[in-house]
């Protein structure tokens, strides 16, 4: 798999685009949970229908960029291929030097966020980003060569993980969160997200708090084949400063009202290119108990 894997890394957007939205209408087409969830999703926050089939083809998109950006090789920089809309944004909060919580939920190409940070920001103040580790071998080692580049750390979801996310952002350095993954057992809070309650993760609003880390909404945006010819890049990466309602939210500790503007910023950062939100993601899913949730003298105030 690994070797199928880094030939697709091999092929370019042009092709891989165009298969990607293809499988993205096949699942929809053959799993009937799935296209029950995208619809129920899609139509709680008032998409249109073509925006709904939109979105369809951009989860397949999504999946089949993957071994472009995974499997790009350790000394290839992306360099214009890749686009800045107010990056000043992120300068203002690394000058502050309390450390930068980078938020980017399942919009676009979320994975571009973290290596653009690291690539232009980066040798500034590097970036460490949380995540599951892959359950199959094959998976992890490409994982692996992905996610560890220069100037950009990983962290597990396990206790060490969050210590080192603590230590690094204590430190003044930046962390990287999909602040809509569904957060294990007693890890979060259950807050309205484009209407329904959905368990959100209270880790990004307990970290700002304790260090004072500014954060920051990155969102990686696809462009399609004649925006890429246009623009003369395959991404844009939006950089938008927190809102000062979801800042004195946080400072005021309560984890639901925190919670709670988390996912109202959240809506409105996916609202400005819904056609890209994955809203397949099981999203309102129960969660379940994780390693997390074991107490430890050293995380309880981390997590």
């Amino acid at each position: 798999m690994s070797r199928l894997f880094f030939m697709l890394a091999r092929w370019p957007l042009g092709v891989l685009h165009p298969v990607g939205a293809a499988l993205g209408w096949i699942t929809y087409a053959a799993s009937p949970s799935y296209r029950k969830r995208l619809k129920a999703h899609t139509n709680q926050a008032g998409l249109s229908r073509s925006q709904r089939w939109s979105a369809v083809a951009n989860a397949g998109r999504m999946v089949a960029e993957l071994p472009r950006l995974w499997g790009r090789p350790a000394g290839v920089a992306l360099g214009d291929r890749v686009r800045w809309v107010h990056p000043e944004v992120v300068e203002q909060a690394l000058a502050k030097g309390k450390g930068v919580v980078l938020l980017s939920p399942h919009l676009g190409c979320f994975e571009i966020c973290a290596q653009a940070y690291a690539e232009r920001f980066g040798p500034q103040q590097p970036i460490t980003a949380l995540y599951r580790p892959a359950k199959q071998a094959w998976l992890a080692g490409i994982l692996e060569h992905a996610r560890n580049r220069e100037h950009l750390h990983t962290a597990p979801a396990t206790l060490s993980g969050v210590r080192q996310l603590l230590r690094a952002l204590k430190s003044g350095q930046t962390l990287g969160m999909l602040p809509d993954q569904v957060p294990p057992e007693g890890m979060g809070v259950w807050a309205p997200f484009f209407g329904p309650p959905a368990y959100t993760m209270t880790m990004v609003n307990k970290l700002a708090f304790q260090t004072g880390a500014s954060l920051v909404w990155l969102r990686g945006e696809r462009l399609g084949f004649w925006q890429r010819h246009k623009v003369g890049a395959d991404f844009i990466v939006h950089a938008q400063a927190a809102a000062p309602g979801l800042v004195e939210a946080v400072l005021r500790g309560d984890p639901a009202e925190s919670a709670a503007a988390l996912n109202h910023e959240m809506e409105g950062l996916i609202m400005q290119c819904p056609q890209q939100y994955l809203w397949g993601y099981n999203r309102y899913k129960q969660p379940k108990a994780d390693i997390l949730t074991r107490p430890s003298p050293a995380t309880k105030d981390a997590a």
